[in-house]
């Protein structure tokens, strides 16, 4: 399991971005890179140094700091879209080999390199921007269907990583509240919410909130 690649984001504007501007393009680095809790959502921007998030009401924060995505999955829509995926082309800040993203359980934490530590929060919802900026019809549809969304993650523990570093999963709850369960019941099943429970505190905050909110309302 590795770290492939390390992809950072500088403003580009663009007509479809709701700020006029956008970080999503992503482009790998050789590193080495510095990883660190980069404030509250809305204040703080992107985990990785050098790296921007233009739009900061719905990205980055402290439990949004760094996205990955799997480099299977870039595979396996390289082959339903009929066109190559560079690293990076999710707006993806890691991208991982031999690693199930979506699999990954809410509070999972895992070590990149000798000394970062992320802890799993969240899957990523899909925008317009994501959309317009892959040029795919019914792209926002069509990724939700998929049901592979990426994981989000805070930073446990900072320090400088590099493509190539070694990721380790140091620690795995005991709940089985994945990040796709978390994906499904935010989009499509949100009968799902009460599910997500179990994952507590390690939950995004926003997440968290919507599960406690739905199962009070719907309690007996």
């Amino acid at each position: 399991m590795e770290l492939l690649s390390l992809n950072v984001g500088h403003a580009r504007a663009v007509p479809y971005a709701d700020m006029g501007v956008t970080g999503i393009d992503k482009r790998p680095v050789a590193g080495p890179v510095r990883v660190s809790a980069p404030g509250p959502k809305g204040v703080g921007a992107s985990g990785l140094a050098g790296d921007q998030v233009c739009d900061k009401r719905h990205h980055g924060g402290d439990d949004q700091a760094v996205y990955a995505v799997a480099r299977e999955d870039l595979d396996d829509w390289e082959r339903e879209l009929g066109r190559p995926l560079a690293n990076g082309s999710f707006g993806e800040n890691l991208t991982t080999l031999g690693l199930d993203v979506s699999g990954a359980r809410i509070g999972e934490r895992w070590r990149i390199g000798p000394d970062v530590v992320l802890e799993v929060t969240c899957g990523r919802i899909p925008c317009r921007t994501f959309q317009e900026h892959l040029g795919e019809k019914r792209w926002v549809k069509r990724f939700t269907e998929r049901g592979a969304p990426g994981a989000y993650f805070r930073v446990i523990v900072p320090g400088e990583i590099r493509a190539g570093d070694p990721i380790e999963v140091v620690h795995r709850p005991d709940h089985e509240v994945t990040v796709a369960l978390q994906f499904r019941a935010a989009t499509t099943r949100r009968e799902l919410l009460p599910r997500l429970l179990p994952a507590g505190e390690a939950l995004h905050p926003e997440s968290l909130a919507q599960a406690r909110e739905y199962a009070a309302q719907h309690a007996g």
